[in-house]
Parts: structure tokens; C-alpha cells; sequence
């Protein structure tokens, strides 16, 4: 894609189509406030037959670039190579909301689908009235529409017409009648990503790729530290530098040059006279989980209103209560945040990493003291975000310094300034009882979750006395959303928490679950794992070397169950993970091959989660900023991975990018359990840290 492209305009981008049939033009003014959408505002009809579909979501590495073209090729009876998908442009699509939640699968493609099937319907409807017949007696296919006497007429055709066939205003309905799935013809197989070529080649422009002429390079004052308040600067030095603009807006310094190593050293030269006032943090990461016990707001926590979990606890048989802890970890984007900007008048179009065009748009015009109609963002498909790229901090900085010089200016982050700047996976501090009656059946559980978020905190299990909290805490570090959110830390605690609740009853873990598991999607997919592992027979041959664990979750309205295996180190005090076996379901699945991608990609990045990654922090600097220091999981790292896609036709389908994360970590924990008896209670997981358990219910080899 050549640089002018990207300037586009709706109007010039529909010129650039050619005449062909506009199923709408209507201002998104419009249908945005109240009426129904709609169908131009997801599709155009192209002179040559093919589809122009448009959508406000992103393309980060999930698929719905593929989805979403084939949700519209399924419903308009065309090959899925004949759509063309423009994605997050906000002077284009519609706004369909932030990238995020794995809502894209559930909402959007049904979305996408209705428009199709309604301009499918719409267009059949002409013919019908050109021919004069009954629509019901059209058949269409691969484009074309067909009656009984042979009449034909294609897509194309209808295109062409232009001013002789009716302009079809008509609104989407959300009642059309949608392909059943047992005749899907392009949805249920895997397509893969439309634009795969220039990705592999090096072809296609990340947002931190774009180049507009005459483009400067941007560089940002940052504070020394986390709650620093900039006092004073002295700039004078980069003002001196020809060829360097600067710009002080409050506390806003940024300076922009022709080569960013320019930008550097203007950055530089002013850095050391800034005077910042510092506030005093007692807080490291030693110290983070003490920290979030002592500040949360247990007064938000959920109470055991009948008491019915209090006399359930003092009269069990055996009662175990335990915490888990989770550390803060980054979301480590293969792409930092990047964005270009460019003023035209006083009109800005901004090229973004984030994963809210829309949202990126209301908050540049914000920020900018401009209307939203001023502001246009364009996010090409970037470099992976998994729910850390919800807000635009890169293109409000490259907003700012393009104002001022006057010409485009290009911000991209440093590694440092990610790790550092951008919001973090929150910590989690989680305490768990939980009781066993004589039968060694669960009768109580109560699971208290600080920090994390209220995500996947429900129980899944059966226990006739239970009681769960989310609470709030004050985290030393600024922290968001994460791929599952607080789901991998809840999930983490409860899982090996059974586990540990399953060997004081004396009880298999996989026939522990079962037995207090109703949930039958759950336990499908738990059986699934056992019995694509083998649990049973590799569980009797367990020895101190070598260990296996099984976890599951739901959460997204998926579930999910892993199987684990971990070699044991001679020292005892380190082990490697050899093989993770997991089963997911999500309903009826859209395109194989790229949700088998997703659960993979879930389950290399719990790894790291589960073993390596961990910020540390001290005095409200972040002490391990780059990859050096920080681990994320290298192919070395990645063992045999094992996936089982299991389809459920009889839901709606959900989406697959973020549920199959949670059962790894526990899972992983649980094996070495197995095989050293010692627990490990929080991630990253250390055997060194791992205490000797009262219940070793380890199988003798």
C-alpha cells in the first residue's frame, strides 16, 4: 500500500470502488443516533464483483480480518477471496467498539452476517421484480443469481447498473435468515488471514511501518519515576538546535526531528535539567502482595449473608485454607506503541497501535481541544496488543508534536518506555478455604480475590455452601487489561486450590472435579484432556523426576482443561515443563485453523506467565525493562503442545483468543505437586519457593 492511501476519504474511497451500487451512503450521523444501521455501512457492491466489507475492529494477531471476510462471503454466496475487508478507519467503518473481550466472534460475525444476508435478500428482491417472479424461486451462487428459466444476473451486473436499479437504503435486519451451519459453505473451514502474503514477505506497513512525506521523528521527556511531577525544564538547549521543534505543554516535553537519533539527542541534552518532585514508594515487588492485603477494600467484599458458609466451615470435617499470589507481568507486544501524525488545516489523521479507533478519536479530540468530525484514525493491522493497547498514548504524543512542526511526525516506543509506561497485568492476592464433610465431598468454599478483577471468579463447581469477592486494592503500578483479564489469576488460585482440596480427601484430582463438576460443556472437555493424555495410566506412574497435572476453566462463555507433564531436575529445585495436553470448546468453530493458532498462542504465552515473567520494581522504576532481563518464553521453552478442538453445534459460537491461558499455569503447578509433593503457590512458579504439603498423595512408580 503506496503512502497516498492511507489519505483516503469515504468519498474518494467510494470514487476509487467506481460507480458500482452503493447499498447505502447514509451519514453515520444517522443511524448512530437510534435508527438502524444500515447495509452500506458494512458493505459496497464493486463493479467487478467483488465485496467491499467494512468494520471498526482491529486486526492485533487474532483473525477477525478472516472471520469477518468470511462471514460475508457465507452470507452473499460468494468465494471468500472475492471480499475486501476495510478494517478500522474512522472516517470508513462503523464503530463497533473496541478490540477486546473475545467479542468479536460473538457479536460482530453475527453482525456481519446479517448485513450480508439482508443485501443478499435485497438483491434478489431486483432481480425478482427485473424478471418478474417470486424471490423465493432465485438460487444464488458464486455471485450470481439465478432463476428457474435459466434468467442470470450477477452481482457485478446489478454494480453496473448504477442509476438504473433502485439504491437499496434499507436498514440491516436482525431477523434475516441466516445460513443454517450444517450448509455452511465458507465459514466451518480455515481460511487464512486475507493479507498473509505481505505479512510473510514484509509486505504490509505495522502502524509503527508508516511513513508520510516529509515525516519527522518524535521523542518524549518521561519522568524518572511513577507519581514524579515535573517542576521545571530548561529547554533552551534543544530550542537551539536548528533543526529540532520542541514543545512544553504543562507537563508534556517532546521534540521532533528529522531522524530519531536527532530526536535523541535533543531529548538528551534536556533531560538533566528537569526538576521533578518525587513521591516516596515503599512498595517493590518483594513487598507488592503485603502491600495489597494492606489496602484493600475488604468493605466492597461479597458477605456470607446467611451465615450459611461460616457454620458450613466450623463444622466440616476438615477445613484447608491457603493464599496464592500472582505477580505483575507486562503484556510484551512484539510491536510497541506507535503511532504517525498529520495535520491538514486543522483537521489531524493519526495512524495508531490501539485497539479503539473510535475510542482513540474522542480521546484526541479531547485532548486536542477539537471536534471528533476533525479528528480521523486509521489502525493498520499492528503487532499484537492482548489487552494492552486499549488506550492511545502514542498517537496523542505524535498529535501534539505534528501540530507544532507543522509537518507529520512519527512516535514510537522504546522497548523501556513499554515495559515502563504502558499498564500492566494487575497482581493478585487470593485467599481460599475451602471444607471437606466425612465423605470427602466439598461442603464449603469461600475465595477471596484482591486486585485481580471479578473475572472467572465464580465457581464451577457444585458446593452446596460457597461464597466469592472481588476486592479492590491500591496497585503501585498502573495497571489494565490483559488477555482473560483477572481470569488467569482466579483461575490459577481455585484450580490448584482443588488440587490441594482433592489430596486431603484422599481423591484423584480428575475424579475429584468430576464429582462436584455439572457444568457438561466443562466436563466434556475435561474428559477430553484426561483421555487424550492418558491421565490414568501416566498418573500411576508418577515418580519424584516426573509429575502430572490436569486444571480447567470457563470463562468468555468457553471452556477449557489441560493436561500437563513437567520433568523434575536432580537438584530438586528446578523442572521443565515436557508436554501440555489441552481441550477448548467455544461453540461451533469459524475457521480451524486460526482458533488452533489461538489456543497455541494461549498456551506459549501462559507459559510465560506461569514460569518467567514477573516486573520487578523498586522506588517506582520498573528494574527490568527489556527483554534482557525480562523472560518471556523462547521456542526452546515451548514443549510438546497437544491441542484438541472440541465443536459444540448446539450454542452460538464465543470467541477463542483468551480462555485457553487459564488452565496452563494451574495445571503446571499441580504436575510437580505430584511429583515433589511441595505446592507451588505464586506465579511465576519456583520450586525453590515451593512448601513441603501436609497430603502427598503421590502414586509410587
Amino acid at each position: 500500500m503506496d503512502e497516498t492511501t492511507y489519505a483516503v476519504g469515504r468519498r474518494t474511497f467510494l470514487q476509487i470502488l467506481g460507480s458500482g451500487l452503493v447499498i447505502t451512503v447514509t451519514a453515520p450521523e444517522t443511524w448512530a443516533q437510534g435508527s438502524a444501521m444500515p447495509v452500506s455501512a458494512r458493505l459496497y457492491l464493486n463493479e467487478d464483483g467483488t465485496i467491499t466489507a467494512l468494520s471498526g475492529k482491529v486486526e492485533e494477531g487474532q483473525g477477525p480480518r478472516a472471520e469477518l471476510s468470511q462471514a460475508a462471503a457465507e452470507e452473499l454466496r460468494v468465494p471468500v477471496d472475492e471480499v475486501r475487508l476495510v478494517m478500522a478507519d474512522t472516517d470508513l467503518v462503523p464503530d463497533d467498539g473496541i478490540t477486546a473481550g473475545s467479542r468479536t466472534t460473538p457479536r460482530n460475525v453475527p453482525e456481519m452476517r446479517q448485513a450480508a444476508a439482508t443485501a443478499r435478500e435485497l438483491l434478489t428482491a431486483l432481480a425478482a421484480r427485473e424478471w418478474n417472479v417470486d424471490a423465493a424461486t432465485l438460487q444464488v451462487r458464486d455471485g450470481k443469481i439465478t432463476g428457474a428459466a435459466g434468467q442470470t444476473m450477477a452481482y457485478a451486473d446489478l454494480a453496473r447498473a448504477g442509476e438504473t436499479v433502485a439504491t437499496l437504503d434499507q436498514a440491516i435486519r436482525t431477523d434475516v435468515a441466516l445460513t443454517r451451519l450444517p450448509d455452511w459453505k465458507v465459514l466451518g473451514r480455515s481460511v487464512p488471514r486475507p493479507n498473509v502474503r505481505a505479512l510473510v514477505t514484509g509486505g504490509h506497513r505495522f502502524p509503527s511501518d508508516v511513513v508520510r512525506p516529509g515525516m519527522l521523528y518524535g521523542r518524549v521527556l518521561r519522568p524518572p519515576a511513577y507519581g514524579s511531577t515535573l517542576e521545571s525544564i530548561d529547554v533552551s538547549a534543544a530550542q537551539a538546535m536548528d533543526d529540532v521543534v520542541v514543545v512544553r505543554e504543562g507537563p508534556f516535553v517532546g521534540f521532533a526531528a528529522a531522524t530519531s537519533h536527532r530526536a535523541t539527542e535533543a531529548l538528551e541534552a534536556t533531560a538533566p535539567t528537569a526538576s521533578w518532585k518525587t513521591s516516596e514508594s515503599p512498595v517493590s515487588h518483594e513487598t507488592l502482595h503485603e502491600h495489597l492485603r494492606e489496602h484493600a477494600r475488604r468493605e466492597q467484599a461479597r458477605t456470607d449473608e446467611t451465615g450459611s458458609v461460616s457454620k458450613a466451615l466450623e463444622n466440616a470435617h476438615r477445613v484447608l485454607e491457603e493464599e496464592y499470589r500472582v505477580a505483575s507481568v507486562q503484556h510484551a507486544p512484539m510491536e510497541p506503541r506507535a503511532a504517525v501524525a498529520e495535520w491538514e488545516g486543522d483537521h489531524v489523521t493519526v495512524w495508531a497501535g490501539c485497539d479503539g479507533p473510535f475510542r482513540a478519536q474522542k480521546a484526541l479530540a479531547e485532548d486536542l481541544g477539537i471536534p471528533e468530525k476533525q479528528v480521523r484514525v486509521i489502525i493498520p493491522d499492528m503487532g499484537g496488543g492482548f489487552g494492552g493497547k486499549h488506550t492511545a498514548n502514542a498517537a496523542l504524543e505524535a498529535a501534539r508534536l505534528a501540530r507544532a512542526a507543522g509537518k507529520p511526525v512519527s512516535v514510537r516506543w522504546t522497548r523501556e518506555e513499554e515495559f515502563t509506561w504502558a499498564y500492566c497485568r494487575p497482581a493478585a492476592l487470593i485467599e481460599c478455604r475451602g471444607a471437606l464433610d466425612a465423605s470427602g465431598s466439598l461442603a464449603a468454599w469461600s475465595f477471596t480475590s484482591i486486585n485481580p478483577g471479578g473475572a472467572a471468579i465464580e465457581t464451577p463447581y457444585a458446593i452446596p455452601n460457597a461464597t466469592v469477592s472481588s476486592v479492590p486494592s491500591d496497585s503501585p503500578l498502573p495497571q489494565g487489561s490483559y488477555r482473560c483479564l483477572g481470569a488467569t489469576a482466579n483461575n490459577f488460585a481455585r484450580e490448584s486450590f482443588m488440587d490441594e482440596l482433592a489430596a486431603a480427601a484422599g481423591s484423584d484430582p480428575l475424579k475429584f472435579r468430576l464429582a462436584h463438576l455439572q457444568n457438561p460443556r466443562l466436563r466434556a472437555v475435561l474428559e477430553k484432556a484426561a483421555k487424550e493424555f492418558d491421565w490414568a495410566d501416566r498418573r500411576g506412574k508418577v515418580t519424584p523426576s516426573r509429575g502430572v497435572g490436569l486444571a480447567c476453566g470457563t470463562e468468555k462463555n468457553s471452556v477449557v482443561a489441560a493436561c500437563v507433564e513437567v520433568a523434575v531436575d536432580p537438584s530438586g529445585n528446578a523442572f521443565t515443563v515436557t508436554e501440555i495436553c489441552e481441550a477448548f470448546e467455544c461453540g461451533p468453530i469459524l475457521n480451524p485453523a486460526n482458533l488452533l493458532s489461538q489456543v497455541q498462542g494461549c498456551i506459549v504465552m501462559g507459559l510465560g506467565g506461569a514460569l518467567t515473567e514477573e516486573l520487578q520494581f523498586e522506588d517506582g522504576r520498573i528494574l527490568n525493562p527489556r527483554f534482557s532481563r525480562y523472560r518471556v518464553p523462547r521456542f526452546r521453552d515451548v514443549p510438546l503442545i497437544d491441542v484438541h478442538l472440541v465443536e459444540n453445534r448446539g450454542i452460538p459460537p464465543a470467541g477463542g483468543g483468551e480462555t485457553p491461558i487459564i488452565a496452563v499455569a494451574p495445571a503446571i503447578g499441580n504436575a510437580v505437586f505430584a511429583a515433589t509433593g511441595r505446592r507451588l503457590r505464586s506465579m511465576p512458579l519456583r520450586l525453590s519457593e515451593g512448601r513441603p504439603a501436609a497430603v502427598r498423595p503421590r502414586p509410587t512408580a
